[in-house]
């Protein structure tokens, strides 16, 4: 699958593969006025569907661990319309107009009221109206969960029927909705959970006239122990290749994201067992199988060792994937 090109934080070509990329963080500067100090970065992984014809789910992912984020300014087109606290990543936009195109954007607030540049435009099209349809959904049915290490757990359950068809499935934690699914999905990975804690979930079918069935079944789990369990979390079916052009060679990568409840948008990547460079997609990642490509080296016959981790929706580093060998002008898969 060819990917959308990905915006780098490191340079193209690295002088030396061996040699950490320095990422320099300004957050604060000096100005004849005195200390500045640097917006919040915009909300990345932004993502919008129709939740019914009237009505739309905007999410995006919760920023990385020290960012002050004090709340969210959510825009339909240039018109502000909903202002949120720090603590919520997602929103359910009401009294639209069906089959209208909308376009989204988010803006993170810090405690000094300083908004950050927008996100990334989302579009979506409401559907259709229905004609006089009272009737709900029926319930989503045999939900099942599992903890995934300490901080996800994996839902599954079977799909719901409805006379003019499912349009959504929201998801509920001890009665609070934290997620919304697309009609054809019967399954989603919940992040940013505490280790070592007892939740409670259940799921709820929506249809485009906004009628929702009632709730399905509880489904109770504990995470496991510990801060930095993150099982489930690691990207899959992970390759790596080198390639000779021209005399240079580079590393081509490819592999499966994890699967979350949410856009993974980041990644960092390690050449023997130090961070080299992070992947950030500059626009919208791919849907399926991701792929990467950057330069190595000038010399044949060196062998490198790479492996990937995802920066996950709530913000944390997930487990690193399967490490691959490969070694300059071979061009078999790493092992």
């Amino acid at each position: 699958m060819r990917s959308i090109p990905p915006r780098r934080t490191s340079p193209t070509r690295l002088p030396l593969a061996l040699t950490a990329t320095a990422v320099l963080l300004t957050s604060c500067g000096l100005t004849d006025e005195g200390p500045s100090v640097a917006p919040p970065a915009a909300p990345i992984g932004v993502t919008v569907q129709a939740g019914s014809s009237s009505s739309v789910h905007l999410m995006w992912n919760r920023p990385g661990p020290g960012a002050k984020v004090e709340g969210y300014v959510v825009y339909q087109g240039d018109k502000k319309v909903k202002d949120l606290p720090g603590e919520r990543y997602m929103v359910d936009i009401e009294g639209l107009k069906p089959s209208v195109a909308y376009s989204f954007t988010v803006r993170a607030r810090d405690d000094r009221g300083t908004l950050s540049p927008k996100s990334r435009p989302v579009s979506v099209t409401t559907p259709k109206a229905t004609v006089a349809d009272k009737e709900p959904p029926t319930v989503p049915g045999e939900l099942t969960g599992r903890a995934q290490g300490g901080r996800s757990a994996l839902l599954t359950w079977q799909g719901s029927t409805d006379d003019q068809g499912v349009l959504s499935y929201d998801v509920y934690q001890s009665g609070t909705k934290i997620h919304s699914a697309g009609p054809k999905d019967t399954r989603t990975v919940v992040t940013g959970l505490r280790p070592g804690t007892a939740y409670v979930f259940t799921v709820k079918a929506r249809d485009a006239a906004d009628n929702s069935s009632a709730a399905s079944r509880e489904v109770r789990l504990t995470t496991a122990e510990g801060p930095d369990d993150m099982r489930g979390t690691a990207p899959t079916d992970f390759r790596a290749t080198s390639r000779d052009e021209s005399g240079a060679y580079y590393l081509d990568l490819s592999w499966e994201p994890p699967k979350t409840d949410a856009v993974v948008m980041q990644y960092r990547i390690q050449l023997n067992r130090k961070q080299t460079t992070s992947l950030v997609w500059g626009g919208e990642p791919p849907k399926g199988r991701a792929e990467h490509r950057f330069y190595l080296d000038r010399k044949k016959g060196v062998s490198y060792r790479v492996r990937i981790q995802a920066m996950l929706p709530d913000g944390t580093y997930g487990e690193y994937s399967e490490e691959r060998t490969v070694v300059t002008g071979e061009t078999a898969p790493g092992r």
